[in-house]
């Protein structure tokens, strides 16, 4: 039997169409590895059947939780989540699985080297981006110059859903996360890197689903807006580790 043990945290708000086939995938790939494992979903105060969905999975396996929260935002339920955690490694991944649950291996022993933080990337010879339209690409690509130009120099996909810490790197930055909206991951990562915590871009398969509640339109300006609060918290020191 393999030492690692792994929680997957899902954050979920209103996902009773989608959560039951990727609750099935992810389930499906975790009862073929050694590792010691829990699902975690995180309900961010939904109004469907959400948690029913959660509770049919974990009445089949105890290792499928689910951890109700009061609606935040998406930041707020991860933040929630990886700190509840029990596992050494945490991953957040996406309600509606765009990446391959099997892609996980890239962020674990002994596929990846030496880290605190490792993050899915959408960028760079390796990764895979299928089924995206040009236009949500090109927007992405623009506002990842943004976060790049403002806070996170070098780092080539911050907004990618599936993310994977090691639990001290979930209690060095996690307390100082603010954010509980789109732009949480900008913040998350921005406090890894005052703290100088090891950050790895990890390539990988990456699926299209038409079905995204990010809209750059709607969301876009607002997280311009965060993305010059969180410059303005890193500058003051905000996101330096506490004595």
């Amino acid at each position: 039997m393999s030492d690692l043990s792994v929680s997957i945290v899902i954050p979920a708000f209103n996902e009773e169409r989608r959560l039951g086939a990727s609750l099935e995938a992810v389930t499906a790939f975790l009862h073929t590895q050694p590792w010691d494992w829990e699902v975690r979903v995180v309900d961010d105060g939904s109004s469907d059947g959400t948690v029913a969905v959660v509770e049919t999975f974990g009445s089949r396996d105890r290792r499928v939780v689910v951890q109700r929260e009061p609606h935040r935002g998406k930041g707020g339920a991860v933040k929630a989540g990886l700190m509840a955690a029990r596992a050494h490694y945490r991953f957040i991944c996406d309600a509606d699985l765009s990446m391959p649950i099997g892609e996980v291996v890239r962020f674990l022993p002994p596929q990846a080297g030496r880290f605190d933080v490792a993050i899915g990337s959408r960028e760079g010879m390796k990764a895979r981006r299928v089924g995206e339209p040009m236009y949500r690409h090109l927007m992405g690509r623009l506002f990842n110059r943004g976060v790049q130009w403002l806070v996170l120099p070098g780092i080539e996909d911050s907004q990618c859903g599936f993310k994977m810490f090691t639990a001290n790197a979930v209690n060095s930055i996690f307390p100082l996360v603010t954010v509980d909206g789109w732009a949480f991951d900008v913040e998350v990562l921005a406090v890894a890197r005052s703290q100088r915590l090891r950050v790895l871009e990890i390539p990988i398969e990456w699926h299209y689903r038409a079905e995204s509640r990010l809209n750059m339109m709607r969301d876009g300006w607002e997280m311009v807006q965060e993305l010059i609060r969180i410059r303005l918290r890193a500058a003051r020191g905000a996101y330096r580790p506490r004595a």
